[in-house]
């Protein structure tokens, strides 16, 4: 089916919690290229996970966590023992995964390769795949066309394995019933809040309270160490930047390229498809063959009909719906005998009965959109680019290597390597270990940040080594200023330290008089207090309502009515509920929408539980060994040392 992969757009929620190494095009080199290091951290099943592995997973899992949380993300919350404990077990899973798959045959088809990468946007054209950005694309990231399809069939074949396992799971039908009945009950609930603010008449800070909190807490009022560093950035973009093409270089690479400027014609089609395993039993492939002749006969009376007869026929569940329609393809994007009859059609014109290893299709072409080449001047900037980065991915080994020599050896300054390599020295804001917002990119590498707060660079305000931050990206850095932790005079912080005073003995009154309350209406007690009008509280998340609040709501008994619970907020208010009525989510469950959702709900949590206990099979069948000692060593992720490791030069000073 051809766009049964295409359609198929859910990935198995358990199969992203556990396989945390995204398939990203743009990252993908890192899988490819050898591994020299036998440094192993774990074992599955004989087979090795090198140190090289884990931490090319690790930079791909910083890279998109970056991407996701922008300057929100650190990078110490991936450098915790428990995150890559977490990395090397997602490691070990898509090894067992693998393995398995391997052993068992298990493969995706040609087709379904062809369908995703055919569906990525980067490699599309006016939303229509296009052949010549694929082949730009892999040699941008010097990606082999093989190597690359390998990955990502990989990846497929991976996906289909959880989803057999996960989506057979089945949740018994009473269980399910209670859960959904307890999850959809309601209760009517009135509210009566007790502010710290009414308190406030009755609170006296004395000047002995203000200077005890502020002796046993001087940590708090404490401006800590902060530093300004400057820095220098080479990269292959920097050097790209400054790499200048000919004409006749672009001129060159035109025509020597010239197939990758040309769009290949593509053709729509649509079709009926009448499924059939070409090593299905010869009595069900006639009755196949038999009814799809049926059809085609129906078609070539009522060609116009077309499409309504697609939707009632066709087992194809991708286009079906869509009277079988498939948009438009290039060659090689359909099975053989499929691309053969849609390239031999006329606009309109129909086929006769095609085989394919699908089963048996009727064709009808819709469109034809013949095949275009970029000129020369319209392909110029984008070639001028490529060249540019090529050349730049030339120097930049070698470039690298004098740059981390210059830094090392003119450890005073950077002024010398920018020089050199025509690079800005950039300059941070004053920033602490704790706030790293004005500490910029620096921020973004736990190596490269540490680095500035080590005794070589606050005391000497020597530069840090050329740390690798990205592929082909190193940064050296420098501090430049530095201003002593300092404590801040009780006076500055008096009027603070009575407002928090006052703040938390308010809210403590407020609980006292709460909790007294709350014991005298369920001691059954008349006491004077103002309800609120009785609101519908469910057990799902509500705007307004704090979680801890309905944790409460939902926990007192409804034996008796009205019933009645209590607790503090986060802002010291401690709120008091009255329950007035409770309405059983099993009356509602067959007609209330939300009851499908939480069926859907249960079916992920028995899939998640059904995988975890095949992993855990796997896990005993294959053999699994982490080296958790290795993995505690941490990872070498600077650049090379310098090629002859040179002495720190010394300052120069008088006798």
């Amino acid at each position: 089916m051809f766009d049964a992969v295409r359609n198929n757009k859910r990935i198995v929620q358990v199969f992203l919690a556990l396989i945390t190494l995204p398939f990203a095009f743009w990252g993908v080199d890192s899988y490819f290229r050898s591994s020299s290091g036998t440094d192993e951290l774990a074992k599955v099943g004989g087979s090795p996970i090198s140190r090289q592995e884990f931490s090319l997973a690790m930079r791909d899992q910083q890279e998109r966590l970056r991407g996701q949380l922008g300057r929100e993300f650190n990078p110490a919350m991936l450098e915790t023992p428990e995150a890559r404990l977490a990395m090397l077990d997602s490691l070990v899973t898509q090894r067992l995964l693998l393995l398995h798959a391997t052993k068992s045959g298990l493969t995706a088809s040609d087709a379904q390769l062809i369908q995703v990468i055919s569906s990525i946007p980067a490699l599309q054209e006016d939303g229509q795949f296009s052949k010549r950005r694929y082949e730009q694309a892999l040699r941008a990231q010097g990606l082999t066309q093989a190597g690359f399809e390998a990955k990502l069939r990989q990846d497929l074949t991976l996906q289909q394995l959880v989803q057999a396992v996960s989506d057979t799971a089945v949740v018994s039908g009473a269980a399910a019933e209670r859960v959904i009945a307890i999850q959809l009950e309601e209760r009517q609930v009135s509210e009566a809040i007790i502010r710290p603010e009414q308190h406030a008449g009755q609170l006296k800070i004395s000047v002995e309270a203000v200077k005890e909190f502020y002796e046993k807490n001087r940590k708090l009022f404490e401006i800590p160490q902060q530093i300004r560093a400057e820095f220098v950035v080479l990269s292959r973009e920097a050097l790209a930047e400054q790499t200048t093409i000919s004409p006749d270089d672009i001129k060159s690479a035109y025509e020597k390229n010239a197939k990758n400027y040309a769009t290949e014609e593509e053709r729509r089609a649509s079709h009926i498809l009448i499924q059939m395993p070409a090593d299905a039993p010869e009595a069900e492939q006639k009755a196949a063959r038999a009814r799809i002749e049926t059809i085609l006969q129906q078609v070539k009376r009522t060609p116009g009909e077309f499409a309504r007869l697609a939707k009632e026929h066709s087992q194809d569940p991708g286009s079906a719906a869509k009277g079988g329609d498939l948009g438009f393809f290039p060659r090689g994007a359909m099975v053989k005998p499929f691309e053969e009859a849609v390239f031999s059609l006329k606009e309109n014109q129909i086929s006769d009965v095609v085989r394919s290893e699908f089963g048996f299709h009727i064709i009808r072409l819709t469109g034809i959109k013949p095949g275009k080449v970029r000129s020369l001047e319209e392909a110029r900037d984008s070639i001028a680019a490529e060249l540019k980065l090529q050349a730049a991915g030339r120097k930049f080994a070698e470039a690298a290597e004098s740059f981390s020599n210059l830094v090392y050896e003119q450890a005073d300054s950077l002024k010398p390597a920018a020089e050199t390599f025509k690079l800005p020295l950039r300059q941070t804001g004053l920033f602490d270990q704790q706030n790293r917002a004005a500490a910029g990119p620096l921020a973004s590498n736990e190596k490269l940040f540490a680095a500035l707060f080590s005794d070589d660079a606050l005391k000497n305000k020597r530069n840090t080594n050329a740390i690798e931050v990205a592929p082909n990206t190193l940064v050296a850095a420098r501090v430049v200023e530095v201003r002593p932790a300092e404590l801040r005079p009780l006076e500055a912080v008096k009027a603070e330290i009575e407002k928090n005073l006052a703040a938390d003995e308010s809210a403590r009154l407020a609980q006292k008089e709460g909790e007294a309350k709350l014991a005298r209406l369920n001691m059954g007690e008349a006491v004077a207090i103002s309800w609120t009008q009785p609101q519908t509280v469910v057990r799902q998340p509500m705007r307004g309502l704090a979680a801890e609040a309905q944790r409460v709501i939902f926990k007192a008994p409804a034996d008796k009515l009205p019933a009645y619970a209590g607790t503090q907020l986060p802002n010291g208010a401690y709120v008091l509920y009255r329950i007035s009525q409770v309405n059983s989510g099993a009356a509602r469950n067959a007609a209330d929408p939300r009851a499908k959702a939480q069926r859907g709900q249960l079916a992920q949590l028995a899939g998640a539980e059904d995988f975890n206990a095949y992993l855990a099979a796997l896990r005993q069948r294959y053999g699994v060994k982490i080296d958790k000692a290795a993995l505690a060593k941490g990872d070498d992720q600077d650049a090379p040392a310098p090629a002859t490791a040179p002495s720190r030069p010394k300052k120069s000073g008088k006798f």
